[in-house]
């Protein structure tokens, strides 16, 4: 009886943070949790998690995510405008999801996504999983002051890592185990006297400190300290950025097989090992 009552909605949710093109980390680790004999049964993202795991919901391989981004420029994604509101607009990241994009609205998607950003009218942090995609992952991507805010339904929105750059409490309750991806730590380092680089460190700062909570809720945390280093618009290293996600990745669910984490195992003909969720 104790077992029925404890079974959640879905047996693995996948978390996914913000952080920029640090997020090409996300499709890595997608990739190394397929290699392990698993999927998410749900995803929750917030900014370039959002973007990630919108297009791996849409049926996209992680492979295939990294190759849409292969050889592209940052400027292919945000044009730059007279900074009114922000330095940049977002018609280019509109083409691109108009473009790529399979699904229309939620509903339509092949693995449930709740789509994290904050609401600047109101302050607070809202949730969206149900009519038009587009809008609300562009939204949940908007940095404030570098990115124009997104109009829906007449409220202001901007990037979800505001209030929760890292959503793993948005499903925590709905999933029996939740793997966490934070491709977004807090390092020292040095960085550019420009007013896009210091409204970048500034917004790291802020959207860091509101991980902490998420980061104890997850059954497998990956946490990539070598991402720290690349820069939040740097699209040439994205293919790097992949690989130290799928590496970290794989290391995260090879300690959690030796801590009993993942319960029931099995060994495949080449010798490897995949987790079968009960």
């Amino acid at each position: 009886m104790t077992d029925l009552l404890d079974k959640k909605k879905y047996k693995l949710g996948l978390a996914l943070s913000g952080g920029g093109a640090r997020g090409f980390a996300h499709p890595g680790a997608m990739k190394a949790i397929e290699d392990f004999g698993l999927k998410p049964e749900i995803i929750s993202g917030t900014s370039a998690g959002a973007l990630a795991g919108v297009l791996y919901a849409d049926g996209y391989a992680p492979e295939e995510i990294i190759q849409l981004f292969v050889g592209k420029d940052f400027r292919e994604f945000a044009d730059i405008q007279v900074p009114v509101v922000a330095i940049f607009g977002t018609s280019g990241l509109r083409r691109f999801l108009k473009k790529h994009l399979h699904a229309k609205n939620f509903e339509d998607l092949k693995i449930p996504l709740k789509v994290i950003a904050t609401n600047l009218d109101e302050g607070k942090s809202e949730v969206f999983d149900k009519g038009l995609i587009i809008d609300a992952v562009i939204a949940s991507c908007s940095i404030p002051i570098v990115f124009n805010p997104v109009v829906i339904n007449g409220t202001n929105y901007v990037d979800g890592g505001v209030f929760k750059n890292f959503p793993v409490s948005t499903i925590r309750s709905l999933c029996n185990k939740v793997i966490g991806v934070n491709v977004s730590p807090l390092v020292s380092k040095k960085y550019n006297k420009t007013i896009l680089h210091i409204a970048e460190r500034a917004y790291h700062y802020m959207s860091r400190t509101n991980t902490l909570l998420d980061r104890t809720l997850c059954d497998v945390l990956v946490e990539i300290t070598d991402l720290a280093y690349f820069k939040t618009f740097d699209l040439v290293n994205s293919e790097k950025i992949f690989g130290i996600g799928y590496g970290y990745s794989q290391r995260a669910l090879l300690e959690a097989i030796d801590r009993n984490i993942f319960t029931i195992l099995c060994a495949t003909d080449d010798g490897n090992q995949k987790i079968i969720l009960p």
